[in-house]
């Protein structure tokens, strides 16, 4: 992970949280960019490029397993295809997921600069959808009103943190991720 003088460090708890909902290390966490009601994070930014120098055009990752287990739900529910058709039929919101677009982009780019991903963002953004979890993890981390469709796959979702909140299940760290 690189060190951004612009952003505070990354808590070494918020680390060991998400390596832990992932089942891996965590790699190039920039940020926690958004919190489950429970506390913990659910969603990160990361580096474009990662520690490995791997070009990663994912800035928001959504980390929390139960909400990617209910946006994988709805993936399997046919719901990105419904989008995708809406894209075509409605100029309006494909101008908005445009622009749900191009803030990607910039927000990707206020973390650094990466040729080989220059242009893509991710989630099919700007013209299809491929990923509900990145559309979803946008709209998380950015807030309502940025990604339409993002919003729109997140008032789909019941509650996911109500019936098993994450933070009272999970099994406790001691140190650094």
């Amino acid at each position: 992970m690189t060190a951004r003088p612009d952003l505070p460090p990354v808590a070494q708890a918020d680390l060991a949280a998400v390596s832990r909902q992932l089942g891996r290390d965590a790699r190039g966490v920039a940020e926690v960019a958004h919190r489950c009601p429970c506390g913990e994070p659910d969603v990160v930014r990361t580096e474009p490029r990662l520690p490995d120098g791997t070009p990663f055009p994912t800035s928001f990752y959504a980390t929390c397993p139960r909400l990617t287990g209910a946006l994988s739900t709805l993936e399997s529910e046919g719901v990105m295809k419904d989008m995708t058709d809406r894209l075509d039929a409605d100029p309006d919101l494909a101008a908005a997921y445009r622009a749900a677009h191009e803030d990607y982009l910039a927000r990707r780019a206020e973390l650094g600069d990466v040729p080989e991903v220059a242009g893509i963002s991710a989630g099919g953004m700007p013209t299809r959808v491929k990923c509900l979890h990145v559309l979803v993890a946008h709209s998380l981390g950015a807030g309502p009103g940025v990604n339409p469709l993002g919003d729109e796959a997140l008032e789909m979702l019941d509650p996911w943190w109500v019936n098993h909140p994450c933070a009272l299940d999970a099994p406790t760290t001691e140190g650094g991720a």
